[in-house]
């Protein structure tokens, strides 16, 4: 008599979900690796053109916006600048790659922009080390 096996056994399926799974695994590993690098520069990216459209104001206001007055003096003229404008330098202040919001301190004539990164605080390595204007 001749048996036709047309299905799979429990033991072959099995075969094949760990062998999917360890593909799924190998690549789940190297698209996080992927993400917080982009993370990263996108980080850099947003601080770059911060940094130019504090660039912007300091032409126009003779100095960077105070430290109280933040990143906001770049999307509401503050009151400290009378040749703000007449459009803001930006449409708004986006939060930094994490979720957090940039570290901003300014003396006048110098500014330090700062995001945190991943961990939100101060210090840290890889994606948690502070990205800074300072190390651009």
């Amino acid at each position: 008599m001749i048996r036709n096996n047309k299905g799979m056994t429990l033991l072959e399926i099995m075969i094949v979900l760990v062998i999917l799974g360890s593909i799924a695994a190998i690549l789940a590993g190297q698209v996080m690796g992927r993400l917080k690098t982009a993370k990263i520069r996108q980080a850099k990216i947003q601080i770059g053109e911060y940094g130019k459209a504090l660039d912007m104001y300091f032409t126009d206001c003779n100095g960077y916006p105070t430290t109280e007055e933040g990143l906001n003096a770049l999307v509401t003229a503050p009151p400290s600048c009378s040749n703000w404008g007449p459009d803001p330098y930006l449409k708004k202040v986006n939060r930094d790659p994490w979720n957090g919001e940039f570290a901003y301190e300014s003396q006048g004539n110098a500014y330090v922009l700062r995001s945190l990164g991943s961990d939100r605080r101060e210090g840290g390595s890889g994606d948690a080390a502070d990205i800074s204007s300072e190390n651009l």
